[in-house]
């Protein structure tokens, strides 16, 4: 079993924990970024990191005595899907951005998800997995999609619970290597930007 250290340690190793001054797609500052598609550029350490929450939500007893496949929003949590697959030895789809309606925050255009390659039968059970959760908007999307399939959710996978529990999905349980709530501050308040600091945006 992975300590919460060793867990630590392969995301800075791989550059999937990023520490300094980064803006938000929320607009907000903070010290603390994870990128997790840097640490699933190591195959086997994502491997690894995957088997072990696998491993934890199968050992709950939580997820029942049955899982039909695992599904992911794209883009983040597909390699991640793949290997919690893996683990389960199950089929593994994955649910896709498509054009919504309007624009976002940023005035870029909304996406939504959506099911284009695959499809879901009735009665199927599903895990859905992610790389990182922070408000679980995409997860919730991707829940909606299965049970609109007439399927149903066992549980949820994820890398890192950036909320620190505080997401959740009704009573699906959800099983994570890493709780963490990183510092955030408005422009205004960022103590980074009053010592000097300009912040990067470093991506999603």
């Amino acid at each position: 079993m992975m300590t919460e250290k060793a867990v630590m340690a392969a995301f800075k190793k791989t550059g999937a924990l990023l520490e300094g001054h980064f803006e938000l797609r929320s607009k907000l500052h903070s010290n603390r970024y994870f990128q997790c598609a840097n640490v699933l550029r190591y195959p086997r350490i994502a491997a690894r990191l995957c088997r072990e929450v696998t491993k934890r939500a199968m050992a709950s007893g939580k997820l029942g005595k049955r899982i039909d496949g695992v599904i992911s929003p794209a883009v983040g949590g597909i390699l991640v899907g793949h290997e919690v697959a893996r683990e389960l030895n199950v089929k593994c789809i994955f649910a896709e951005k498509v054009p919504g309606k309007g624009v976002d925050a940023t005035g870029k255009p909304n996406t939504v998800l959506a099911l284009r390659r695959f499809t879901i039968k009735k009665g199927e059970r599903y895990v859905v997995a992610e790389d990182v959760v922070t408000k679980g908007g995409r997860v919730q999307e991707t829940i909606d999609l299965v049970r609109a399939a007439g399927g149903t959710v066992a549980g949820v996978v994820l890398l890192v619970d950036r909320s620190a529990g505080k997401v959740k999905f009704g009573r699906i349980p959800m099983f994570s290597l890493l709780q963490m709530t990183p510092e955030t501050w408005t422009a205004a308040e960022c103590p980074l930007c009053k010592a000097g600091g300009h912040p990067v945006h470093p991506g999603s």
